[in-house]
Protein backbone atom coordinates (compact mmCIF):
# COMPACT_ATOMS: atom_id res chain seq x y z
CA UNK A 1 0.00 0.00 0.00
CA UNK A 2 1.94 2.82 -1.39
CA UNK A 3 -0.24 6.03 0.65
CA UNK A 4 1.20 4.87 4.00
CA UNK A 5 4.63 5.70 2.70
CA UNK A 6 6.05 5.50 5.90
CA UNK A 7 5.53 2.29 6.70
CA UNK A 8 8.10 1.43 4.29
CA UNK A 9 10.80 3.32 6.24
CA UNK A 10 13.48 1.09 7.98
CA UNK A 11 13.49 3.17 10.78
CA UNK A 12 9.46 3.06 11.14
CA UNK A 13 10.18 -0.60 10.98
CA UNK A 14 12.93 -0.80 13.91
CA UNK A 15 11.01 1.63 15.92
CA UNK A 16 7.93 -1.04 15.95
CA UNK A 17 10.43 -3.38 17.12
CA UNK A 18 12.11 -1.01 19.44
CA UNK A 19 8.31 -0.65 21.01
CA UNK A 20 7.84 -4.52 20.81
CA UNK A 21 11.17 -4.82 23.18
CA UNK A 22 10.89 -1.95 25.78
CA UNK A 23 7.04 -2.60 26.34
CA UNK A 24 7.81 -6.46 26.95
CA UNK A 25 10.93 -5.73 29.39
CA UNK A 26 8.27 -3.39 31.27
CA UNK A 27 5.32 -5.82 31.51
CA UNK A 28 7.63 -8.40 32.70
CA UNK A 29 10.10 -6.41 34.80
CA UNK A 30 8.22 -3.40 36.37
CA UNK A 31 6.22 -3.48 39.87
CA UNK A 32 2.24 -2.73 38.99
CA UNK A 33 2.84 -0.11 41.94
CA UNK A 34 4.37 1.90 38.58
CA UNK A 35 1.57 0.78 36.16
CA UNK A 36 0.33 4.89 36.13
CA UNK A 37 3.76 6.43 36.67
CA UNK A 38 6.73 4.74 34.94
CA UNK A 39 5.35 2.11 32.68
CA UNK A 40 2.70 4.65 31.29
CA UNK A 41 5.17 7.37 30.61
CA UNK A 42 7.27 4.98 28.93
CA UNK A 43 4.70 3.36 27.06
CA UNK A 44 3.68 6.84 25.94
CA UNK A 45 7.44 7.53 24.77
CA UNK A 46 7.71 4.36 23.06
CA UNK A 47 4.44 5.71 20.50
CA UNK A 48 5.51 8.83 20.63
CA UNK A 49 8.51 7.94 18.76
CA UNK A 50 6.21 5.75 15.95
CA UNK A 51 3.74 8.67 15.64
CA UNK A 52 5.83 11.18 15.20
CA UNK A 53 7.73 9.29 12.00
CA UNK A 54 3.76 8.65 10.73
CA UNK A 55 2.58 12.01 11.55
CA UNK A 56 5.96 13.90 9.71
CA UNK A 57 6.09 12.19 6.82
CA UNK A 58 2.78 13.55 5.43
CA UNK A 59 3.90 16.72 6.17
CA UNK A 60 3.45 19.52 3.03
CA UNK A 61 7.59 19.86 3.82
CA UNK A 62 10.36 18.32 3.91
CA UNK A 63 11.77 20.45 6.77
CA UNK A 64 8.45 20.19 8.48
CA UNK A 65 9.45 15.80 8.26
CA UNK A 66 12.28 16.58 9.90
CA UNK A 67 10.74 18.74 12.90
CA UNK A 68 9.09 15.36 13.57
CA UNK A 69 11.91 12.94 13.44
CA UNK A 70 13.30 15.09 15.74
CA UNK A 71 10.30 14.88 17.75
CA UNK A 72 10.71 11.17 17.55
CA UNK A 73 14.60 11.47 18.44
CA UNK A 74 13.55 13.26 21.77
CA UNK A 75 11.30 10.59 22.74
CA UNK A 76 13.91 8.42 22.25
CA UNK A 77 15.93 9.93 24.63
CA UNK A 78 12.82 10.05 26.83
CA UNK A 79 13.08 5.46 26.91
CA UNK A 80 16.44 5.79 27.85
CA UNK A 81 15.98 8.33 30.94
CA UNK A 82 12.52 5.92 31.81
CA UNK A 83 15.15 2.51 31.47
CA UNK A 84 17.76 4.81 34.11
CA UNK A 85 15.02 5.12 36.37
CA UNK A 86 13.98 1.19 36.02
CA UNK A 87 17.52 0.57 36.53
CA UNK A 88 18.31 2.33 39.00
CA UNK A 89 14.81 1.32 41.10
CA UNK A 90 16.40 -2.24 40.70
CA UNK A 91 13.32 -3.17 38.27
CA UNK A 92 15.63 -4.11 35.64
CA UNK A 93 18.66 -5.89 35.35
CA UNK A 94 22.06 -4.19 33.30
CA UNK A 95 21.70 -6.88 30.66
CA UNK A 96 18.13 -5.50 30.26
CA UNK A 97 19.11 -2.03 30.00
CA UNK A 98 22.27 -2.59 28.07
CA UNK A 99 20.34 -4.30 25.68
CA UNK A 100 17.86 -1.56 25.47
CA UNK A 101 20.35 1.55 25.02
CA UNK A 102 22.22 -0.10 22.45
CA UNK A 103 18.63 -0.69 20.37
CA UNK A 104 17.82 3.17 21.33
CA UNK A 105 21.72 4.20 19.88
CA UNK A 106 20.53 2.42 16.73
CA UNK A 107 17.55 3.97 16.60
CA UNK A 108 18.68 7.56 17.34
CA UNK A 109 21.39 7.13 15.12
CA UNK A 110 18.71 6.37 12.45
CA UNK A 111 16.77 9.34 13.23
CA UNK A 112 19.64 11.37 12.94
CA UNK A 113 20.41 10.04 9.74
CA UNK A 114 17.37 10.54 8.09
CA UNK A 115 16.93 13.59 9.61
CA UNK A 116 20.12 14.90 7.86
CA UNK A 117 19.19 13.16 4.70
CA UNK A 118 16.03 15.26 4.09
CA UNK A 119 17.57 18.71 5.34
CA UNK A 120 19.91 18.15 3.01
CA UNK A 121 17.72 17.83 -0.02
CA UNK A 122 16.06 21.00 0.79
Amino acid sequence: MKKFRFRQFPVYKDACLFRIQARDIAKKSFPKSEQFCLTSQLLRALNSIILNIAEGADRGTDKDFANFLNYSHTSVNEVVACMDIALSDCYITEKEHEEILLHAEKLANQLTAFRKKIISDI
